[in-house]
């Protein structure tokens, strides 16, 4: 079979002027590109707005997965990569939201030169506790582990469980139910292995080699990304600047685009 390029392999869709400063969205895990659409209108008069798919999602193409590759986020990273060379992209402005965060740090330490800034939304190096040296992730060991045996066992159920944990905001059921369509959408192979390897991977050691200025958005209250994660993140990324929001629940962009919006456009002006 013939390969594709990136564009078509993760469903790229670009738009805004075409000799604006490129702006790159991507998606949390569960996810697609369609959950920037109350953010990315801010955004296309002035510049050139590219979203994607991680593979395995959304309209990305289900035939390039295989569970060898994409067994690390290294290979999401490239995936980035991938897309930022064949559309020529320079200076980019990296928005990620969730495990997208660290796959932006990880494309920005491999090739520092294509990217300007970093816009990490409720990002998270280490989902699990390391008690003996006093990191605070949100999780035990077990309670991922019991995540995971949950999501293996029974996809459906845990992301009707799950989605609107993650979502928060319990009073806009209508949030958490479309996470959980969303979930539900992806094929149960690529979600049980990206869970995986999103809440066992460990990113802390690639945080101080970011080159670039970075903004962390940390909601005010995520279950899944708490403000000590947060914290972190601001104190081991050099160049970085910290902004809490009001916002609750783990998906700023959903539920309060308004308020990400001004955040993100806010730091953007700065120079």
């Amino acid at each position: 079979m013939a390969s594709v390029g990136a564009v078509e392999r993760n469903g790229v869709t670009v738009t805004g002027p075409a000799d604006a400063p490129a702006v790159l969205f991507a998606h949390g895990y569960g996810c697609d590109q369609t959950m920037w659409r109350h953010v990315t209108p801010a955004f296309t008069d002035r510049y050139r707005v590219v979203q994607f798919d991680h593979v395995g999602y959304g309209r990305s193409d289900l035939s390039a997965y295989t569970p060898e590759r994409y067994s690390s986020l290294d290979a999401y990273a490239g995936d980035v990569l991938d897309i930022v060379h064949e559309l020529d992209l320079r200076d980019v402005i990296f928005v990620g939201h969730s495990v997208s965060a660290m796959i932006g740090v990880l494309a920005a330490n491999r090739e520092p030169g294509r990217f300007a800034r970093l816009v990490l939304v409720g990002p998270s190096p280490r989902y699990v506790d390391e008690p003996e040296t006093g990191y605070v992730g949100g999780f035990s060991r077990a309670e991922v582990d019991d995540l995971l045996v949950s999501l293996e066992d029974n996809y459906l159920g845990w992301s009707a469980a799950m989605a609107p944990v993650i979502m928060g905001n319990p009073d806009r059921p209508e949030l958490g139910a479309e996470l959980t369509n969303s979930f539900c959408r992806t094929d149960p192979v690529v979600a049980r292995q990206f869970a995986r390897v999103t809440f066992l991977s460990d990113n802390r050691a690639d945080l101080p080699h970011v080159p670039v200025p970075s903004l962390i958005l940390q909601c005010s209250q995520d279950v899944i990304a708490p403000l000590a994660v947060g914290e972190y993140v601001h104190r081991h990324l050099p160049r970085s600047e910290l902004v809490v929001l009001k916002a609750t629940g783990h998906c700023p962009n959903l539920s309060a685009p308004g308020e990400t919006v001004e955040a993100v456009t806010a730091y953007l002006g700065k120079p």
